[in-house]
C-alpha cells in the first residue's frame, strides 16, 4: 500500500476530505542539476497542496493528521489506463490511416481523433467506477496529535 501523510478538512459519512503535500524526491536525485522537474522543484512550483476524499471508518474530526493508503496494482493499472490507452489510440489509428493509403494530414488528423476517442473512453471509465470503494483511497490510521503530518 502506498502511504501519505496529510490532515483531514472536511468530514462527509464514510469518508474525510484529507489534504496532503506533494513532495517530490528531487533533492535526492543525481540527475537534479540537469532536470526540468528540479528546477521546478527548487522554484517551490512542485509543491502544492492536494485533496483527496478518502474512505474511514474512524472518527475523526477536521484538522486530524492521518495517514491515508492506495493500492500499489490499483496504482499501476491506473496509470496504464490513462497514460497508455490515449497512447496506444493515438497510435492504432495513425497506423490504420496510414494502412488504407491516406495522405499524411488525413494520418495525422486519424491520430488525433484516436487520441480524442480513447481519452474519451478512459473520461467515460472513470465517471462508472468513481463511487467503487475498492478502487478508493482509505484512512489507514489517525496520528497522534504530536505525531508527524503535513503542515
Amino acid at each position: 500500500m502506498i502511504e501519505e501523510q496529510g490532515r483531514v478538512v472536511a468530514v462527509e459519512p464514510g469518508a474525510v476530505w484529507v489534504e496532503t503535500l506533494r513532495k517530490s524526491t528531487c533533492s535526492s536525485c543525481s540527475a537534479n542539476a540537469a532536470c526540468g522537474q528540479g528546477l521546478m522543484e527548487r522554484l517551490g512550483v512542485g509543491r502544492q497542496r492536494g485533496y483527496v476524499r478518502a474512505l474511514c471508518q474512524l472518527q475523526l474530526a477536521v484538522g486530524d493528521a492521518v495517514v491515508i493508503g492506495v493500492r500499489e496494482d490499483l496504482l499501476v493499472r491506473s496509470s496504464l489506463l490513462v497514460y497508455l490507452l490515449p497512447l496506444l489510440g493515438l497510435l492504432g489509428a495513425a497506423l490504420l490511416a496510414d494502412g488504407l493509403g491516406l495522405s499524411e494530414p488525413w494520418v495525422i488528423l486519424g491520430a488525433l481523433a484516436g487520441l480524442f476517442a480513447t481519452w474519451l473512453l478512459v473520461r467515460w471509465r472513470a465517471s462508472r467506477v468513481a463511487d467503487d470503494p475498492t478502487l478508493q483511497p482509505v484512512v489507514l490510521r489517525a496520528l497522534l496529535a504530536g505525531g508527524p503530518a503535513a503542515s
